[in-house]
């Protein structure tokens, strides 16, 4: 006689024999009741967290009350989702003034989020859906050792035709991503090729972008003002193109988004469709690579 047949069926072998329900009244695990339970998620951490994003903003500690009153919860509230982050490290309170302070264990989460995140894989998610709501020719640069250099690059249902491929290094002074570069980095990491191009365009007539250092620094002044770059059949006649800003958790910049077309069919508008969804997916990237426009 096998084991099996002396050991009685219980509640407990049952529940093994069916997958894991405890009886047969309960629904699979993929049933929509089952799936907009997933959904809804735990509404008591969405509202804790509000605690956390105040701290996060905030440029120093804060007494109870302000932090309550920014997470627009009451202070009682506020200090009983307080108590467990302080005792889980999220949330540290000094002993001597009673203020709330972002606790190590969040900076270990800032941290490990650092070091494993990919800027140029994250650009390149993000300008997928870009594309797809704006079917414009759009691309990443990033500064490499000759220069601004396109890394990725994905072209709309009308291409620009505009000749440019991965590993193309672009000018500093006569394309929007070179303008950037050289708005955004470090002078000792362009004043070099910044010098070269200049002297090229002096001695040609027929060179594009600014003959002198002063109309170069007017132009990188509009860049900064604007938060971003804009040429007009600078580089390629006939071709418009934008490049906005990609910044790091240190405030440097870490790649520039790139959207080009034909002139007379790209919307070269400031507040048009292209430069504002460019620009919304460049702060966004920078949100997610640590990048905080407040000093910390």
């Amino acid at each position: 006689m096998s084991a099996s047949s002396i050991i009685p069926e219980d509640s407990n072998t049952r529940t093994a024999a069916s997958g894991g329900q405890g009886h047969s009244g309960d629904p699979p695990d993929d049933t929509p009741e089952t799936e907009e339970k997933a959904r809804a998620g735990i509404q008591s951490i969405e509202v804790g967290f509000r605690l956390l994003d105040v701290l996060t903003q905030a440029p120093r500690a804060m007494m109870l009350r302000d932090l309550a009153s920014r997470a627009e919860m009451s202070p009682a509230k506020a200090h009983r989702y307080l108590v467990s982050f302080v005792r889980l490290g999220v949330v540290a309170q000094d002993p001597l003034n009673g203020r709330y302070e972002l606790g190590g264990f969040a900076l270990q989460m800032g941290l490990a989020r650092l070091a494993r995140i990919d800027g140029v894989k994250l650009a390149r998610i993000a300008l997928a859906e870009l594309h797809e709501a704006l079917d414009a020719t759009l691309g990443i640069a990033v500064w490499g050792n000759l220069g601004p250099t396109v890394v990725h690059w994905i072209e709309s249902s009308r291409p620009a035709k505009a000749a440019l491929k991965l590993g193309d290094v672009m000018p500093l002074i006569g394309s929007a991503t070179g303008l950037l570069f050289a708005a955004y980095l470090p002078r000792g990491k362009t004043e070099r090729l910044i010098e070269r191009e200049l002297s090229v365009v002096r001695r040609s007539p027929h060179g594009s972008g600014p003959r002198t250092r002063e109309e170069l620094e007017r132009l990188l002044a509009d860049v900064r003002a604007h938060g971003g770059a804009r040429v007009e059949g600078l580089l390629l006649p006939t071709i418009d193109a934008f490049c906005m800003p990609v910044f790091d958790s240190t405030g440097g910049l870490a790649l520039g988004l790139i959207a080009l077309g034909h002139e007379g069919t790209f919307d070269i508008s400031w507040e048009g469709q292209i430069a504002c969804a460019l620009r919304s997916c460049a702060h966004r990237l920078s949100y997610e690579l640590g990048y905080s426009a407040e000093p910390r």
